[in-house]
């Protein structure tokens, strides 16, 4: 579609997500910050204003549904969008008329939001909190039923793609200048602190949830997530990647859990992993999967957090070999492909570390 509709599009999705949590009074958190910065991400390559919507919308009625609040569902409802694609794709490929496919989509939207609060509660005791992408685990596990029924009816996922290759200057320094003008903000309260705030940041595993801003500072959060921002794109650079919608998709994530799970401790040993892993099974570090899986491998920095650099490299190493396989088994509905994997592969490795701590006196 363009640099420039892109961008829009971003914004317009970003805008919306700070439109509701502004619309319920809530203070922007950790979560809040890294929910809006991945829908950001995500406005680059597969979320639109038209089909996050309904998600939002349905998982507010299923806390009204449930007797909640609406602002305990908040973070759920903005990580749901993953599922935006499961509108689109209602509205746009099956052929049917305006008048039943504008319906039908906001429907089938609504009913998937509605059904992932149960769902991401159950999911997160799965992983531990092992994964910090717990909603993509959550809407990768909706998104095998959904696939299954809409192939069932008789439809073929596409598997062709885009990517964006083009030389422009724009998409390369976009990232770049925002993490320097995080970590301007966050020097504004003083450069000790800031780096003081950071110092006890990368002193935490980054557990689901470890609201950094909350248990440090917002300085410090900011500080972090700049580097973030930074580490990642010259890691791009450096392995020639293109700076496609995914590719800068995935740094702003990066950068939205730099307040909430991820720090450059804790998540180099899963980069590394990844990496290791590319080479090992002979697939380019430059291509879209490794590239990917490079940054949104960072969901299982935790793993590294908690139990060390060996077990992070082992966990890259199988998130990558996962992370090529995972996509097509959803068909492509689910958004956040990297947090599914990422479930799984956190889910095996845990439970073999914490039985191996359990037993090891045997050993």
């Amino acid at each position: 579609a363009g640099i420039g509709g892109t961008l829009v599009n971003a914004a317009l999705c970003g805008a919306i997500a700070l439109a509701v949590i502004i619309g319920l009074k809530v203070t922007i958190s950790g979560p809040t910050f890294a929910a809006v910065l991945t829908i950001i991400g995500f406005g680059f390559f597969g979320k639109t204003p038209l089909n996050i919507i309904p998600i939002i919308a349905g998982v507010f009625l299923a806390a009204r549904y449930a007797g909640k609040q609406v602002q305990e569902y908040l973070i759920i409802a903005l990580f749901g969008t993953a599922l935006g694609p499961i509108v689109s794709f209602v509205l746009f490929e099956f052929a049917l008329s305006a008048a039943v496919a504008i319906p039908l989509a906001v429907l089938i939207g609504l009913l998937s939001g509605f059904l992932l609060p149960p769902l991401a509660f159950s999911i997160l005791n799965f992983h531990q909190g092992y994964n910090l992408y717990n909603m993509g685990m959550t809407c990768g596990f909706f998104a095998l039923f959904a696939a299954s029924f809409f192939r069932a009816s008789g439809h073929t996922f596409s598997t062709s793609m885009a990517w964006y290759g083009g030389n422009a200057l724009l998409p390369v320094l976009l990232v770049p200048v925002l993490s320097l003008l995080l970590i301007i903000t966050a020097f504004s309260g003083g450069v000790k602190k800031a780096f003081t705030a950071l110092r006890e940041i990368t002193g935490l595993p980054g557990r689901l949830p470890s609201d950094f801003m909350d248990m440090a500072s917002i300085d410090g959060a900011l500080l972090n997530s700049g580097l973030l921002g930074l580490a990642g794109s010259i890691y791009l650079l450096a392995i020639g990647a293109d700076f496609s919608g995914p590719v800068i998709g995935g740094l702003l994530t990066v950068m939205g859990f730099g307040a909430f799970g991820t720090h450059v401790k804790n998540s180099w040993p899963v980069v590394l992993g990844v990496v290791g892993g590319t080479l090992l099974f002979g697939w380019e570090l430059s291509s879209p999967g490794p590239v990917l899986a490079a940054l949104f491998g960072t969901t299982l920095a935790p793993v590294a957090g908690q139990f060390g650099i060996i077990p992070g490299i082992i966990a890259g190493v199988i998130h990558i070999v996962m992370v090529m396989q995972t996509g097509a088994w959803q068909g492509g509905i689910n958004l956040y492909n990297n947090g599914f994997a990422g479930g799984l592969t956190a889910a095996l490795l845990v439970a073999l570390i914490q039985w191996r701590n359990a037993n090891r006196k045997d050993f």
